[in-house]
């Protein structure tokens, strides 16, 4: 399957935010892609960096105006599309939602971020409550995708439930950059985490992953918390970790790869980890610490 991550940077413009990722997956589709994913948040600021009521105003229905214009895109180009919505789902409830949309343009399915953070720069809990669809698969006419998104990809558990659900693909739209103020080496560990453990969940899994990112720096309008030098980055990579496609840390970036789907069950094969999982012996991963 051939696939593309639209990376970008984003301004405070919704209209040109949206074109440029439009612009983006009509590139990847020139160039034959099947599967286009898109950052999180892609259509504005990645406003979490300061803690502002007025910011609710961004949030929007689904359907509603973005997924209007996805849709209408993923028919015109028989693409599938993932992208990132912040969803006004009632008064006072909002999510951090990813939308599958399928390639004659119906929407297939929604995952809501299950993991939200509340760190300097990243203050989510503020604007979005939790996901309560679980960590379900959604079904295309390319596959079984399994989307999370951003903080999600730090858990393992995510990753496993996804596979343990028949996912096929693991996805992972991403707005995670540096302080501006950390030095060189601080700014190299952070990435070296971020995409090693993405890339374990590929490896303990048998399953292809792609994560796109966006670029560019964003001040926080307060000046009271943290620039963001969002990374970039975004890369893909096979069922044994192993990259296949890598974009800039610094620009605009439409990176198409190919993706094989098939590689999964002769690498499960070699590396039998979900046969071999001790489920009789786990119960203590649903509590929260096991105390001495």
């Amino acid at each position: 399957m051939r696939t593309g991550l639209v990376q970008h940077a984003n301004s405070d413009d919704y209209e040109q935010n949206l074109k440029t990722s439009i612009s983006g997956i009509e590139q990847a589709a020139r160039e034959g892609a099947q599967l286009v994913l898109l950052q999180e948040l892609h259509t504005s600021l990645y406003f979490c960096n300061t803690q502002d009521p007025a910011n609710f105003e961004l949030a929007e229905s689904i359907p509603g105006p973005t997924t209007e214009k996805l849709s209408a895109t993923a028919g015109a180009l028989d693409v599938v599309i993932v992208g990132s919505v912040f969803e006004r789902r009632a008064a006072g409830i909002y999510h951090n939602t990813a939308v599958v949309i399928e390639s004659d343009g119906r929407i297939a399915g929604i995952y809501r971020k299950m993991h939200i953070p509340d760190d300097p720069g990243y203050y989510e809990k503020y604007y979005f409550t939790p996901g309560d669809l679980g960590f379900t698969p959604i079904d295309t006419s390319l596959g079984r995708l399994g989307v999370l998104v951003c903080w999600d990809q730090w858990f393992p558990e995510a990753a496993r439930v996804m596979a343990l659900a028949g996912a096929e693909l693991l996805l992972y739209p991403s707005a995670i950059g540096w302080d501006p103020k950390d030095t060189e080496d601080e700014q190299a560990r952070q990435y070296d985490a971020w995409r090693t453990i993405q890339r374990a969940h590929a490896i303990a899994n048998g399953l292809p992953l792609l994560c796109c990112n966006r670029v560019g720096l964003e001040r926080d309008p307060s000046g009271a918390g943290l620039d963001s030098g969002f990374w970039g980055g975004s890369f893909a990579c096979g069922p044994q970790g192993e990259i296949v496609a890598q974009a800039p840390h610094d620009e605009r970036s439409v990176l198409v790869v190919d993706i094989d789907l098939t590689r999964t069950a002769s690498v499960r094969h070699s590396w039998p980890y979900l046969r071999d999982r001790r489920i009789d012996a786990y119960q203590d991963m649903v509590a929260r610490y096991r105390d001495r």
